[in-house]
């Protein structure tokens, strides 16, 4: 019963010794325990005290002494526990509590977490700013990132931009009655930054997965999203004439750009900083690339008289900019140059038609980088007229696709890279005649030998190339059953692009795992004015960024003089858009 006493005892007096300065009314007994045993006994007390006060009584003092100093063993240092640090109390000395601001981008803010995990600095993430040392946010007083911000609608939308004055008034609840805007967390987060308060009943925060199909199902409807979030599915609208897909953008000139820094304690925020590196963006032109495709193009009948009355630049002289403008150009020229082609005749009535080889300085004028082989009258002039114009190609350094030399030849694909973006192109002739398409030992355009066409789609998406395939299909108002099954298949077998390339009037659009479809684009450069569907043409302009296809645009054309085309007026232009829409099923 002694020992039983003195395990009660040792907690008891321990308690005692270390708070009061009585030591001397302690029991001697103590000294016969060892410093370790009364740290044992101690512990033992705070689960067990409670039934052993009520087993025994503690007997009063009987002799004078003094605890051991818990110091003394140099094993046996006894140190006070530190207490629970949770994520919004004041950290210690050797750590630093960083607040997120719910604005940051995921790339930015995934960024800012690999830090701290990472260990860098001492840092740990802290659930509130008040409670942080440190903080990333909107603005901040060390730039770290500049972020831009795409105003957007779906891709069947007439409008084609607004100021930012009328987006602001609109994000405040004022203007374009019943129009929403619609946009993830941190964008809304990070736009209020931008441009204050928003009007709750005008903008709506939406799940990232649910944004695409939420802005469709709710046409008329804007969204803002993060320039890297650009897909085909989005018409990127300009604002103040500023557009980031296109070369010309302006980033001083933007309205949504957002900056993002760190602010808080100096040291701290300096050390996260060097931590961080250079300051980055989600937008660099040195990864933008543009290429512009065309429809029907024939240097031939009333347009080369034309050109012969008012000179070779007189086609392209309304719209060239658009082409000459962009990373690469492509043209389908149907018609072969030929040195023996007798004089243009605006009403001439036989369809064997040929070009002049001097015309070919429009094209040079133009930029034109890619001409497509895929028409049915490249062989109009025959072996000879055909290869003549394959050498002036040459020549001038213009790749050619969908035709060629021999068959082999033919089935070449084009292979551009520019900007870290590996673009390739290849196309057939669906529709012929057949005389017209290329054989083992003769010039002519490629036939559609599906067997092979797929497995160089394959070849080239293995290769890392966005690959762009042409048509030449029958020549119909809209797009057939088979037509739309054969650019389907086109896309399942790893185009991104599809274009209908024999179309004389425009035709709709697709959208088909994740390919972009356009059945036909209407003519560039040819001579039919018959009707006004005949005269309405569309320019493609393709945006590619970092290895991906981000966005289609597209340009308006009205051909005057049976030769010109020159940009739509808006009026005009929104009458094509409205039918084209309307007939892609939108």
């Amino acid at each position: 019963m002694a020992y039983f006493r003195q395990a009660i005892y040792m907690p008891l007096l321990g308690f005692i010794w270390h708070t009061s300065n009585v030591r001397g009314i302690i029991p001697p007994v103590v000294n016969n325990f060892s410093p370790r045993r009364c740290l044992i006994v101690l512990t033992s007390f705070a689960l067990f005290g409670a039934l052993l006060m009520g087993a025994c009584q503690v007997e009063g003092p009987e002799h004078s002494g003094t605890l051991p100093s818990t110091t003394g063993d140099a094993g046996l240092t006894v140190v006070p526990p530190t207490p629970f640090q949770s994520i919004n109390q004041t950290p210690t000395a050797s750590v630093v509590n960083l607040w997120l601001s719910p604005a940051l981008p995921d790339k930015l803010r995934t960024r800012m977490v690999d830090l701290v995990d990472q260990g860098a600095g001492g840092f740990q993430l802290a659930g509130e700013p008040s409670t942080a040392q440190v903080k990333v946010e909107p603005g901040g007083e060390v730039r770290i990132a500049e972020w831009v911000y795409s105003l957007v609608a779906p891709f069947p939308t007439v409008e084609d931009g607004m100021s930012y004055e009328s987006l602001h008034a609109l994000w405040s609840g004022e203007g374009q009655e019943g129009k929403r805007i619609f946009l993830t967390k941190d964008v809304f987060e990070a736009m209020s930054a931008v441009m204050g308060i928003p009007s709750r009943s005008r903008v709506h925060i939406t799940a990232p997965e649910d944004l695409l199909e939420r802005a469709w199902e709710e046409r008329p409807a804007y969204a803002i999203v993060p320039f890297e979030d650009l897909e085909p599915r989005w018409k990127v609208l300009e604002l103040d004439g500023q557009s980031p897909i296109r070369k010309n953008f302006d980033r001083d000139a933007y309205p949504l750009v957002a900056s993002f820094g760190i602010s808080g304690d100096t040291e701290k925020a300096v050390q996260l900083r060097a931590a961080f590196g250079p300051p980055f963006s989600n937008y660099d032109p040195n990864k933008l690339t543009t290429l512009v495709m065309t429809g029907v193009t024939a240097l031939t009948r009333a347009t080369a008289w034309r050109m012969e009355s008012h000179g070779i630049g007189y086609p392209g002289e309304l719209i060239g900019e658009w082409l000459s403008e962009a990373d690469f150009a492509h043209v389908s020229n149907e018609v072969p140059f030929f040195s023996g082609c007798p004089a243009p005749d605006p009403v001439q009535e036989k369809l064997k038609f040929c070009s002049d080889p001097s015309y070919i300085q429009l094209f040079v004028d133009l930029g034109i980088d890619l001409v497509e082989l895929t028409g049915n009258h490249v062989w109009d002039y025959g072996s000879e007229g055909l290869a003549f114009t394959l050498d002036l190609y040459r020549q001038y350094g213009m790749e050619y696709f969908g035709g060629g030399e021999d068959l082999e030849d033919s089935f070449q694909t084009v292979r551009l890279e520019h900007n870290g973006n590996r673009l390739a192109f290849l196309g057939c002739n669906w529709i012929g005649p057949k005389y017209a398409w290329a054989g083992e030992e003769k010039p002519g355009a490629t036939p559609c030998d599906w067997e092979r066409l797929r497995e160089e789609l394959r070849i080239l998406n293995e290769e890392g190339y966005l690959p762009i395939f042409t048509f030449q299909w029958s020549e119909l108002p809209a797009p057939s059953p088979a037509q739309e099954d054969a650019f389907r298949d086109a896309v399942d077998a790893g185009a991104v692009i599809v274009s209908g390339s024999q179309a004389h009037q425009p035709l709709g659009f697709a959208f088909h795992q994740g390919g972009f479809i356009h059945f036909g684009l209407g003519n560039l450069f040819f001579d039919q004015m018959q009707t006004y569907e005949l005269r309405q043409e569309f320019i493609d302009r393709y945006v590619f960024y970092d290895g991906r296809h981000i966005s289609t645009e597209l340009l308006t054309a009205l051909l005057e003089n049976y030769a010109q085309p020159r940009p739509m007026s808006p009026s005009e232009r929104s009458v094509l858009l409205e039918r084209i829409f309307v007939d892609s099923g939108w």
